[in-house]
This record gives structure tokens, C-alpha cells and sequence, in this order.
């Protein structure tokens, strides 16, 4: 499985989650199998100053991921990756590798709309 994490900076999974999903200045992209870590590799958000709709999950579904994790993402961006078979969660907050270990025992599963998404009826 291969886990997309918003990353405020790019140092592996001591990086810091980005809070805003469609601003995350990079990706920590996770290789995880029987939930042992075997590859970390960050990559730079090509879309964080400027996106149109769909664009970054896009990017993340060309990356091969099949989950994402974020602080906090839209609720269009939430369709978009469930179009595209990417599972969201949101929540995430603290290093990427804690927030790893949050979804791996289960502690984020699901992906809700932030506030601001919400307040401009993208909820």
C-alpha cells in the first residue's frame, strides 16, 4: 500500500503534516507492507500556490497512492479521491510518521470536510 501524507517540508516521516491539504508545500509518499515501512520518498506539491479542482488529487492518484492523509481537506477534494479510488482520512496532525501510525492502528479513518469547506458549501 502506498500512503500520501500533506508534508509542510520535506524530511522523510519526521516531516510536519500540513494542515491545509491543497496548500501542502510536498508529499511524503509512504511504501507500507504488513505495516512495515520499505520506502519514504518526498515530492514537491507542483500545484501548492495555485490549483484548480482536482488537480492535486490527481497528482496524488499518479503517484500510485491509495490513501491519503492530511490535517484538513475540502469536501470536493474528498470526492475527488473517492472518484479515483484514493482513500482520505483527515486529522492527521504532528510528524508523518505519527500520523502513520494513527491510520495504521486505526485511529484515522475517515475524511470529513474542513470548516472552511463547509463554510463556502463545498461540504
Amino acid at each position: 500500500m502506498k500512503i500520501a501524507v500533506t508534508a509542510e517540508d520535506n524530511n522523510g516521516l519526521e516531516s510536519l503534516v500540513a494542515q491545509h491539504f491543497g496548500h501542502a508545500p510536498f508529499f511524503v509518499l509512504v511504501d507500507v507492507t504488513d505495516g512495515e515501512v520499505c520506502a519514504v520518498q518526498g515530492v514537491a506539491n507542483p500545484f501548492a500556490s495555485s490549483h484548480q479542482p482536482g488537480e492535486i488529487p490527481d497528482f496524488v492518484k499518479q503517484q500510485n497512492a491509495d490513501v491519503v492523509l492530511s490535517g484538513g481537506m475540502g469536501g470536493r477534494a474528498i470526492q475527488f479521491f473517492e472518484q479515483a479510488g484514493v482513500k482520505a482520512a483527515t486529522g492527521a496532525s504532528g510528524t508523518v510518521r505519527q500520523a502513520l501510525e494513527h491510520y495504521l492502528g486505526g485511529k484515522l479513518k475517515d475524511a470529513a470536510p474542513c470548516d472552511e469547506s463547509k463554510a463556502h458549501g463545498h461540504g
